[in-house]
């Protein structure tokens, strides 16, 4: 990318509006998402208006695309067992973390940090065992989408086809960050959007071109959605986000990944 391209790369925005789609229906494996979007909207919900950004939290994107295991049916490895020990942590769990994973990074009794298979580094491998539906076996957890990016891009296209409109779409999640406390709503899925804005080139307050500067800018869409998803029984898991403009071509969440041989902190 050429200075002149990067300096028109960066999102602007004058009034940012986040609106929650209210009445979103418990999701069972096999619902149609983008026909409940739609029906969302065209009720009693905001219309959807080009430009505009819909966040949707990844569980209700995992309980649709069905990816749930019950951990009544697995049976754990010789690793699972050793780290289960160890951790002292559930054998059949820890064998699920550890098929979602490429590797461990680091383990704590009760805590177990992976590089996940998608590329993401996260706790557990984001196998979940909250707000999961008891109808799904005798011990269901919930595992990530099998491809988040893919699943975002098929909502966009869906809703430009069902509504011809341009809206992106970000599958978001929150995750834990190292040296700092708390969770954080990330981007796992992205498209229709620049997922990373790369601002070198262009010149800050006092004329100095940007030497390095690159924004997370699914991220800090995903972390705003997430101020009004919650995280326990608000029940608000699709945002729509509006006001913002951008210039730079899309991308896919997976940009935001950075490659492990400059990470300096594995």
């Amino acid at each position: 990318m050429t200075g002149e391209n990067r300096a028109h790369s960066a999102a602007k925005t004058c009034d940012l509006h986040l609106i929650p789609l209210q009445g979103v229906p418990l999701i069972e494996p096999g619902t149609d998402l983008l026909g409940v979007i739609c029906d969302l909207t065209a009720r009693d919900g905001p219309a959807l208006h080009d430009g505009d950004v819909l966040v949707i939290a990844q569980k209700i994107v995992s309980k649709a695309e069905g990816r749930y295991v019950d951990l009544a049916t697995v049976e754990p490895g010789e690793q699972a067992l050793v780290l289960s020990a160890q951790l002292r942590k559930d054998a059949r769990l820890v064998e699920i973390i550890l098929r979602q994973s490429r590797k461990v990074l680091r383990q704590r009794q009760g805590v177990l940090i992976v590089e996940h298979k998608l590329g993401f580094v996260l706790a557990n491998a984001g196998v979940d065992q909250s707000n999961v539906d008891p109808r799904q076996g005798a011990r269901p957890v919930l595992l990530l989408p099998e491809n988040p990016d893919r699943s975002a891009q098929r909502l966009h296209e869906g809703l430009r086809l069902r509504l011809g409109k341009n809206i992106a779409v970000i599958i978001n999640d929150s995750l834990g960050r190292a040296w700092r406390l708390g969770t954080v709503g990330v981007a796992l899925g992205a498209a229709g959007l620049p997922a990373l804005c790369d601002l070198r080139g262009r010149p800050d307050l006092y004329g100095r071109p940007l030497q390095v500067s690159e924004t997370g800018f699914a991220d800090e869409i995903a972390a705003a959605a997430s101020l009004l998803m919650g995280q326990a029984d608000e029940a608000t898991p699709i945002i729509a986000v509006r006001g913002l403009t951008w210039s730079a071509k899309s991308s896919s969440a997976a940009q935001l990944l950075r490659d492990p041989g400059e990470d300096l902190f594995r």
